[in-house]
């Protein structure tokens, strides 16, 4: 039977699934591979709902599975059907796409034409208003509905802000907070076409309050991004970061195949 849908009224679920594959299970129970692929294979065929596939460097995991889509009992549902294959869960993390509360709005985007710009022609402020208002548009599409790229490299982390003596991010005033972000998210800008990154809202779901996901063809903009941000005020002063995993990002039979599974 399958389940009732459990929507959030904004934001779709995304779920990491971190695996070592048991090797014995693996020799005794041929084909655990097609386990996977048929779990995948419901899971995505609606169209909407995406996964990503990534073979692990290092040994926090063996088989990585990024999960992304509007209903949390199909996450769950996956989840579920990829227990039946010979695999270990080593770690999980459950978020929420979102938006960005220190996003511009297009008051501030007026205000900066004015001041910046000088200008205050109220066709002219629409003219170049109106790109604006696109660009807007497609990155909080993004951000809420996102479309997961065939990247060639991933990195997942989950961060959280500080909350120690003066560096008490929460009890900075707003104004202030939204200033530092928009000294970090320039700095994040710089690698728009390098680097795909993806931050998830985890507050009340999971340990940490966000989860990043880095998408890049070149593995070394991974390190590089994530280097050059932490000298970044917000960084520097404000984050916690949990554990990193890095892998390859290949298709779900090829991933199986390098992990040692069999279809």
């Amino acid at each position: 039977m399958t389940p009732d849908p459990v929507e959030a009224s904004s934001g779709w679920g995304v779920l990491h699934l971190f695996y070592r594959v048991d090797a014995r299970r693996a020799d005794d129970e041929p084909g655990g591979a097609k386990h996977v692929l048929d779990a995948v294979e419901r899971f995505t065929a609606d169209g909407t709902h995406q996964v990503l596939t990534f073979v692990v460097l290092g040994h926090k995991a063996d088989l990585g599975v990024m999960a992304v889509g509007p209903d949390l009992a199909r996450l769950q549902a996956l989840q579920h059907d990829l227990a039946r294959a010979p695999l270990v869960p080593t770690w999980s993390y459950v978020s929420l796409t979102e938006l960005s509360e220190y996003s511009a709005t297009e008051d501030e985007e007026r205000a900066r034409l004015a001041a910046e710009e000088d200008l205050t022609d109220p066709d002219e402020v629409e003219a170049r208003l109106a790109p604006w208002r696109e660009r807007i548009a497609h990155y909080r599409e993004q951000r809420l509905h996102p479309h997961l790229p065939a990247k060639r490299s991933l990195c997942f982390y989950p961060m959280s802000k500080r909350r120690l003596g003066v560096d008490n991010w929460y009890a900075l005033d707003f104004t202030d907070r939204k200033a530092l972000m928009a000294g970090h998210a320039r700095v994040g800008r710089t690698y728009a076409g390098r680097v795909l990154q993806l931050i998830t809202g985890s507050t009340g779901l999971d340990d940490w309050e966000w989860g990043v996901t880095l998408l890049a063809d070149d593995p070394a903009a991974l390190k590089e991004i994530v280097y050059e941000m932490r000298f970044d005020e917000v960084s520097t002063r404000y984050a916690e970061f949990g554990p990193f995993v890095t892998g390859l990002v290949v298709e779900p039979a090829e991933a199986l195949r390098r992990v040692g599974l069999e279809a």
